[in-house]
């Protein structure tokens, strides 16, 4: 068996309604997966299965959302090795230590070239840094993420199919793959 990592775009439904950690758990057993559990309540799933092609799973747990939910939902899947890859790939490890919230990734389901880079300085507040790390975008923001210019162009549109996570999140789930 091999651990995996899955990570959901979006946990909002609708307005009033958000996808409940218990039964995204639910749908990965639903999908053939041992052993799901989460990290807070913002779509981080934790799961084991046998050793397969990483898009297959995207499609499964994919499909078993849209299923349960009725609305699809990009997933981004990652094995534990490659988690491990992607926490001792984090480029700002000093701004990590001194605010975990600050450093972001936006881990993609196809790498960014690094014209990414280029096409998206002049977005940067003062103080911020970006950097490429195995084709995962890393910022390292210099006050509240939701507050930079940066933020509104980190979209799906803009970068292609990817969900952002800060550094506590990720060091949490690599943490839960130990």
């Amino acid at each position: 068996m091999a651990g995996y990592v899955a990570l959901l775009y979006s946990i909002v439904l609708t307005p009033q309604r958000r996808v409940v950690m218990e039964e995204l758990r639910a749908i990965a057993a639903g999908c053939g997966y041992d052993h799901p559990r989460t990290l807070a309540s913002t779509g981080n799933l934790v799961f084991e299965a046998p050793e397969q092609d990483i898009a297959a799973i995207e499609t499964r747990l994919e499909a078993g959302f849209r299923s349960h939910y009725g609305k699809h939902v990009d997933i981004i899947v990652r094995s534990a090795e490659g988690w491990r890859s992607t926490v001792a790939g984090n480029p700002f490890p000093a701004e990590a230590e001194r605010d975990g919230s600050l450093v972001i990734a936006r881990l993609m389901r196809a790498p960014l070239g690094e014209e990414t880079l280029g096409k998206l300085e002049r977005y940067l507040d003062g103080g911020e840094r970006l950097a490429l790390v195995g084709g995962d975008l890393w910022i390292a923001f210099a006050g509240a993420p939701s507050e930079s210019r940066l933020a509104g162009a980190l979209s799906t549109k803009r970068l292609g199919i990817g969900t952002a996570r800060n550094w506590n999140t990720i060091r949490g789930l690599g943490q839960m793959l130990a």
